[in-house]
C-alpha cells in the first residue's frame, strides 16, 4: 500500500510541475501578446483567469483523492474563489468599457487580480500555484520599470522551473543525510 502511495505521490508531483511550466509558458505568453497589443493582451487575460480556474480546480481534485474532505466541498470552495475572482474582472472589464481605464491599464489591472488570486489559491492547493501568482505579479510591475522586461520575466520563469524541479531532490538529499 505505501508503494502504490509513493506512486500516486510522484505522479501527483510531476503533474504539479507540469501545470506550473504551462502556467508559465501562458504568462509569459500574455506578457507577449499585452506588450504587443495591450487590447489583445486585456482580453488573453480574462480568458486566462478561466484557464487558471480550471488548473485550480484541477490540483485540487488530484489532491481531493488521498486527502479527508468531500470533493464536492473542494469544487465549491474553488468554483466561489474563482467567481469572485471573475466578479472582479468584471469591475475593471467594465471600468475599461466607461473609459477609466486604457485596454492597457485595464489589462495590467486584471494580471494583478489574476496574480493575487493565484497566490491565495496557492496557500490552498500548493506552494507552486502561489509561485505562478507572484511571478505574474512580478511580471506587471517589471513590465512598467524596465523596457527589457521580457528577457527579465524569461530569466525569472527559468529560474522558477528549476528552483521546482530542483526541489525535490534537494530535499531527499537532505533526509538521506
Amino acid at each position: 500500500m505505501q508503494e502504490k502511495k509513493t506512486i500516486y505521490e510522484k505522479i501527483k508531483l510531476h503533474i504539479e510541475e507540469g501545470i506550473l511550466v504551462i502556467l508559465l509558458i501562458l504568462s509569459l505568453t500574455g506578457v507577449v501578446i499585452s506588450d504587443f497589443s495591450p487590447d489583445d493582451g486585456y482580453g488573453y487575460w480574462i480568458i486566462m483567469v478561466l484557464v487558471f480556474a480550471f488548473f485550480a480546480i484541477l490540483l485540487a481534485w488530484l489532491q481531493s483523492k488521498h486527502k479527508e474532505g468531500d470533493f464536492s466541498a473542494i469544487i465549491k470552495e474553488q468554483s466561489i474563489h474563482w467567481s469572485c475572482s471573475l466578479l472582479v474582472v468584471g469591475g475593471a472589464f467594465f471600468l475599461h468599457k466607461s473609459g477609466h481605464l486604457t485596454a492597457e491599464s485595464a489589462g495590467l489591472v486584471i494580471l494583478l487580480i489574476l496574480s493575487l488570486s493565484t497566490m491565495l489559491d496557492g496557500l490552498r492547493i500548493g506552494w507552486r500555484f502561489s509561485i505562478v501568482g507572484l511571478f505574474l505579479g512580478s511580471s506587471s510591475v517589471i513590465g512598467a520599470f524596465y523596457e527589457a522586461f521580457l528577457w527579465i520575466d524569461i530569466a525569472i520563469a527559468i529560474v522558477i522551473v528549476i528552483i521546482t524541479f530542483s526541489w525535490p531532490y534537494w530535499l531527499n538529499s537532505r533526509e538521506d543525510s
